[in-house]
């Protein structure tokens, strides 16, 4: 009798092999980003900022209110993700489908004028959004959506376009899900933390604490992977490009970029390009 092949366990794993990353998601683009982005930076946390172009110069009665000039967004926002918010924040899922696509479109066009790159993420303006306004934005060329419904846990998005975030920061599960997530040392599971809000919000509460003391416990750990919404989503994609033997031998990459695996709890590089063997 032949012998019975052993079968290999072979996993998904983020980049550096790593399990858990980190993504947070910022709206609105007003003058307290600043601040958040020098904290970010500080405990090396990447966001995604989501900004309405049409808005630039929008009336605002408080200094917190204050929009950010295009000319300072590129530079600002150095190292982080631009994304779309609509060009001037409607309830969109209540617009005709064409304005859906006006919404979507000029603000893409006018923010990727300011970045020098694709825009291809959204996040929903009040929180609205219905399968027309999927439908929009896959019409439109993004990859990408954000809601506002909490999930209080650390599960991967199943629908791009319908990315629950796992919390809001001002929610008081915040520290729980932190230390958990810091805690978390279960390496067959991928797990992300996702953390959304408006900048402009710890000024006007005065509760800037909230972000510094999670960004000091959550930042800068080794085993942590900090990246953009997009830098997410196009990894999960490329990862779904890797063609794998049947016997689990050998694994080609097709990407232009690096792909990690694990083998049998190994943790496995496929270059950019390359057959590697497994």
């Amino acid at each position: 009798m032949a012998e019975k092949r052993k079968m290999r366990n072979i996993y998904i794993a983020f980049p550096e092999g790593k399990h858990k990353v980190l993504t947070l998601s910022y709206d609105d683009g007003k003058m307290p980003d600043k601040r958040l982005l020098d904290i970010l930076n500080e405990y090396g946390i990447k966001g995604t900022f989501n900004i309405n172009y049409g808005l630039e110069n929008n009336p605002f009665t408080y200094p917190y209110e204050e929009r950010i000039p295009m000319s300072k967004i590129k530079e600002l926002y150095k190292g982080h993700e631009i994304a779309s918010h609509s060009f001037t924040h409607p309830t969109i899922a209540r617009c005709p489908k064409e304005q859906m696509a006006m919404q979507i479109l000029e603000d893409r066009r006018g923010l990727e004028e300011v970045v020098g790159y694709p825009v291809r993420g959204f996040a929903y303006p009040n929180g609205s959004f219905s399968d027309d306004v999927v439908d929009a934005l896959k019409s439109c060329g993004m990859a990408y959506a954000r809601t506002i419904r909490s999930t209080h846990s650390f599960d991967l998005p199943t629908d791009p376009f319908r990315w629950d975030p796992t919390c809001h920061h001002t929610e008081s599960c915040l520290e729980d899900l932190c230390d958990g997530f810091v805690d978390f040392y279960k390496t067959q599971y991928l797990k992300c933390f996702y953390v959304w809000g408006h900048s402009y919000e710890f000024e006007k509460e005065n509760n800037w604490d909230i972000i510094e003391n999670f960004s000091k416990k959550i930042g800068n750990k080794s085993d942590i992977w900090y990246a953009t919404n997009i830098e997410i989503i196009d990894y999960l994609d490329a990862y779904n490009r890797v063609q794998v033997s049947v016997n689990g031998d050998f694994a080609y990459n097709p990407n232009a970029c690096s792909i990690w695996i694990e083998v049998d709890k190994k943790s496995i590089e496929l270059k950019s390009g390359q057959i590697t063997e497994l």
